[in-house]
């Protein structure tokens, strides 16, 4: 039989008065913990939030720890902090990588929007596709998107080049001819 205390624990994610008095309990005390780690009041609003949604999923698995539900409450709000710091390092990476790139022009944003409406085209060719069959679909692919001659295509499914070439002639005969051809000319010179 667990204590009480742990059971008291446990009901927090499915006893809305349970999780009240925890969190009344708790709350100071997470958020100074909190505060001592992060200077944005902001964030260190949002974390303390964080950290009582975790206990909410995380207090179904309660067991019980050295020291009670204090120390528990501490390890989960130390995860929820340290996987901000993670998110915030990868923000500030990427944000170094980016700011030294070149602002887009206006033949850049052109160049940009002509290739979105192509690939707009390729996303409705791959529709098509998808209701091929998957040999015939994969034998055409590798020919026509990926540029594979027929005999390098065989070669990469592992089948015949007869079985390649009549895969592929099915696969052609099924979709519309024209836009199908124009979508792969228009891929393949890109």
């Amino acid at each position: 039989m667990s204590p009480p205390g742990e059971l008291r624990i446990r009901s927090i994610g499915t006893d809305p008065a349970a999780f009240t008095r925890f969190y009344r309990e708790h709350v100071d005390e997470v958020t100074r913990f909190v505060a001592r780690r992060v200077a944005d009041p902001q964030l260190a609003a949002d974390l303390t939030a964080e950290v009582f949604l975790a206990v909410i999923d995380a207090a179904a698995h309660y067991r019980g720890s050295f020291g009670g539900p204090r120390t528990w409450l501490y390890g989960i709000a130390r995860n929820i902090i340290a996987a901000e710091f993670r998110r915030s390092a990868r923000d500030s990476r990427a944000e170094s990588v980016v700011a030294g790139r070149r602002l887009l022009d206006a033949d850049d944003v052109e160049r940009l929007v002509e290739k979105i409406d192509a690939l707009r085209q390729v996303r409705e060719m791959h529709a098509e596709l998808q209701a091929l069959p998957e040999g015939e679909r994969a034998v055409l692919e590798l020919v026509s998107v990926d540029g594979l001659t027929v005999a390098e295509a065989a070669a990469a499914l592992n089948i015949r080049q007869v079985t390649a070439r009549v895969r592929l002639h099915r696969a052609r005969q099924a979709l519309r001819p024209a836009s199908v051809q124009s979508v792969v000319e228009k891929e393949v010179m890109s």
